[in-house]
């Protein structure tokens, strides 16, 4: 009974640092930073050692039904924007702003720095310990794959699968599916069924 309670205490607490939250967001760490303009939707989840942090005019916005997972970085001074039920497994960075370095001998600390939107869609899954460099997008349903680097300007197509550092496109999740991958998934959700989302 100690640890619903202390979820539920929890969820109030850190709910208050939220620029707007939706109902029956669920934090279960204690250790969870929000800081500056976050925003999230109804039912999102949100695990252990998460840092959500903007600067100056960034927003962060996260739709519903949405999952971070433990050890997940999110930092912006420009928009980062999550959409509606997906997931962001552990240890994966996204940040909108980065040093500019090319064409200048100068200390990285010193330089300006490069601010683009990265807009993540809707129903994606990002893989564990991933890094989101300014200025990516990733379309609806997409995977990226566990270690990937999304480097500045990425385009994911929807339903594409991208890996690899820097991450590159090496499939689509039903045009260009192996058939063997095809008939495991058909078995499989024969078998048990795709389920439905618990509110």
């Amino acid at each position: 009974m100690i640890e619903p309670l202390l979820i539920r205490w929890r969820s109030f607490y850190y709910g208050l640092k939220f620029a707007k939250k939706g109902k029956r967001v669920r934090i279960q760490g204690k250790h969870f930073l929000v800081e500056g303009h976050v925003e999230c939707g109804d039912y999102c989840r949100f695990r252990d050692y998460i840092i959500m942090r903007t600067h100056g005019e960034g927003k962060i916005i996260i739709g519903t039904h949405s999952l971070l997972s433990y050890y997940t970085y999110v930092e912006s001074t420009c928009l980062i924007k999550i959409g509606s039920h997906t997931g962001i497994a552990e240890f994966t960075v996204i940040r909108d702003t980065n040093h500019v370095f090319w064409g200048t001998k100068e200390h990285f600390a010193l330089t300006p720095h490069i601010a683009k939107p990265i807009i993540i869609g809707d129903n994606v899954l990002i893989g564990s310990r991933c890094y989101i460099h300014p200025g990516v997008e990733i379309g609806d349903g997409a995977i990226i794959g566990v270690g990937s680097v999304l480097v500045e300007d990425t385009k994911v197509g929807s339903y594409e699968v991208w890996a690899g550092v820097p991450a590159r496109k090496i499939g689509h999740r039903t045009d260009s599916a192996p058939p063997e991958k095809i008939m495991q998934s058909m078995e499989l959700i024969d078998k048990y069924g795709i389920r439905k989302f618990r509110y």
